[in-house]
């Protein structure tokens, strides 16, 4: 089987498709390829694995891997033709048996050559190569049968990777519009869509008020030339005015845990609503909301704390699934929502594929999302996460000091610069002001060197 006769094979299966398409970004795409049933054409997934084997045959690797789940049957033909070992790491975290996160047999330091169907970003393939190089695989090269991706080979390269297809996108639209499977139209359609994944969203043209609290934050920030918020957690009423009367000019946003306060009372609120109105700040309280929508309704609304009559906005975990923010907003206006898309305790249990869950929720819900709350162990590290955000979401990062460490209940902190520089919009900090003898001193400090670290980021776009 030629290529020409494999991309019209595909187009014949029903792995090419032209019309409508909503992608897992969002983004309505002109055409879609989907090679997973392949593996029920045993003759085309020969041929394909012909075409890998003399793609890759004067390459230097010591395993094959293929990313699951359509590229791994296509990794297990290549690796029997080459009679090179298969490993393989899991989809999901195995809590029992060994824990393994990669099965199959390999050397430390084994060079492996990643397989996979296709590439639209470099996203996923990078994901895939630094997960590997934490279990001390090398990884140098991906083969993908498709690439169907606007940049994807430079932007693998300038993370240290090489990227070798068997067929470019351009290839596969000349051959099915040679054979008339395509009009011109259509072919135009997808080139045009193509570039235009190329073209980078400008914050300046982000429509924000989409977000009422969203427009809200970004305004106060500029305001008060702040990009800091106190997470104050403390017990007493009178403790918690006090660092406030301090603090409350350096901030924007104040994160609170009303149920940890022994002496609360119906006096709380409406001073706590006195001192934002003074200073300026938004009320943040840290509920970490997690349960069903109709729970969540009524621990947001009802109890003792009637949380959505004073807070503009909460925490949520996503653990429950996209109803439970119909179950806290709906009917509801000038509320919004940061999502735990990471934590910075060490051993927490959010991975990436949580992750991705949180961001694909939040894409469909900017009306009642602001952003996320995440960490990161470096700047590089936070700058990758921040770029998977959905455009206009924002990014509160915890676990920042003044200097760089770690404490005994395993909380993991960053300093403000890194923080800043990987790409949070604001930095919440706890004991860090208000365990000083002079919390609005310090505050002062932290919100001077987030301040400046912002100022430079964002001079540079």
């Amino acid at each position: 089987m030629t290529k020409k006769q494999f991309i019209l094979e595909l187009e014949k299966i029903g792995a090419i498709k032209f019309g409508k398409f909503t992608l897992k970004s969002g983004i309505i795409s002109p055409f879609y390829i989907d090679l997973r049933d392949m593996i029920s054409y045993p003759e085309m997934l020969d041929n394909v694995a012909d075409f890998l084997v003399r793609r890759i045959k004067k390459m230097e690797f010591d395993v094959i891997t293929g990313i699951p789940y359509t590229a791994l049957p296509i990794a297990s033909l290549v690796a029997s033709k080459m009679k090179k070992p298969l490993i393989y790491m899991r989809k999901e975290e195995k809590a029992y048996g060994t824990g393994k996160k990669i099965i199959g047999k390999f050397k430390e330091k084994d060079k492996c050559l990643v397989i996979d169907d296709l590439i639209t970003t470099g996203e996923s393939k990078i994901e895939t190569a630094e997960a590997m190089e934490k279990e001390g695989i090398v990884v140098q090269d991906f083969v993908v049968v498709i690439d169907r991706s606007a940049n994807g080979k430079e932007q693998l390269k300038n993370a240290g990777y090489n990227l070798h297809s068997i067929m470019t996108l351009d290839k596969m639209l000349d051959t099915l519009y040679d054979n008339y499977s395509i009009t011109r139209c259509q072919k135009d359609e997808v080139i045009e869509f193509t570039k235009s994944l190329l073209k980078k969203d400008d914050p300046s043209k982000i429509d924000y008020s989409i977000n009422p609290l969203t427009k809200k934050l970004l305004n106060l920030i500029k305001k008060k030339k702040s990009n800091l918020i106190l997470s104050l957690d403390v017990e007493k009423q009178d403790e918690f005015f006090k660092i406030l009367d301090k603090v409350g000019p350096e901030i924007v946003m104040l994160k609170t845990h009303v149920d940890i306060l022994e002496d609360y009372d119906e006096k709380f609120v409406p001073r706590l609503k006195e001192y934002a109105k003074k200073f300026d700040f938004i009320i943040f309280e840290d509920r970490k909301f997690a349960d069903i929508g109709n729970t969540v309704r009524m621990q947001y609304r009802s109890g003792i704390y009637k949380i959505s009559d004073w807070s503009e906005c909460v925490t949520v975990h996503m653990v429950a699934g996209e109803g439970i923010l119909k179950g806290l907003f709906d009917g509801l206006e000038g509320r919004s929502s940061f999502v735990l898309a990471r934590m910075s305790s060490k051993g927490n249990l959010i991975n990436e594929a949580y992750s991705r869950k949180c961001f694909d929720i939040a894409r469909k819900n900017r009306k009642v999302v602001s952003g996320f709350i995440g960490h990161g162990k470096d700047v590089e590290d936070i700058r990758k996460f921040k770029a998977k955000f959905p455009p206009g979401l924002l990014l509160l990062m915890p676990g920042v000091k003044l200097e760089k460490g770690s404490d005994a209940m395993g909380q993991q902190y960053i300093t403000v610069e890194e923080a800043i520089q990987g790409g949070a919009d604001c930095i919440i900090v706890g004991r860090g002001i208000y365990g000083q003898k002079d919390p609005g001193e310090v505050a002062k400090i932290y919100r001077e060197r987030a301040w400046k670290e912002y100022e430079k980021r964002e001079r540079k776009r």
